[in-house]
């Protein structure tokens, strides 16, 4: 992991909130590149125009949708809690309206609002990142699909290519 720190001028170029990218091969060499300039490098000459073309390809970079917002309500948060820790979870919103207190109406609204995503959308993120994850470590689709609830290999390709772009075999290869 590296960090980089620019000058305050410079993130209206950038993104605004935190988030996932995704690095290419030349982004992972300026970056490499920039953190051995030492903490203050010059803006003119070489060093600048070497800080202006990483700037340039962060600015091109596609924003990877990897966010997941807890909820802080304290009925989302059984939700949230059993989700994450299995996302293989299929409980509806309605199959939790016991144990939080709330009507199924009250929490879907409630999703909305507290972390700006439908229980089905936040439910699918804990899902993929989940996916990432075992996918990272070599695990084949078909069993992380399995194990995280999808009723096939194919559904959940089709949901992790809307999702990132390309299916987790390119997704991977691509990072390479």
């Amino acid at each position: 992991m590296r960090s980089l720190y620019f000058h305050p001028r410079v993130l209206e170029r950038l993104p605004t909130e935190c988030c996932v990218i995704t690095v290419s091969p030349l982004l992972r060499e300026l970056i490499s590149a920039v953190t051995q300039l030492g903490k203050y490098p010059s803006d003119d000459g070489p060093t600048g125009r070497l800080i202006q073309v990483l700037l340039d390809q962060i600015e091109a970079v596609r924003v990877q949708p990897l966010h997941l917002p807890m909820p802080s309500d304290k009925r989302l948060q059984p939700i949230a809690a059993a989700l994450t820790e299995d996302p293989s979870d299929c409980r509806t919103l309605a199959d939790w309206t016991d144990r939080t207190g709330a009507s199924e109406r009250t929490l879907a609204r409630l999703f909305k609002s507290d972390t700006g995503m439908s229980f089905g959308h936040w439910r699918q993120q804990v899902r993929l990142l989940a996916a990432l994850a075992r996918l990272a470590r070599g695990e084949s689709v078909t069993i992380v699909a399995m194990d995280l609830g999808y009723a096939s290999q194919s559904a959940f390709i089709a949901m992790f290519r809307r999702a990132l772009g390309r299916t987790p075999g390119r997704y991977f290869s691509d990072l390479i």
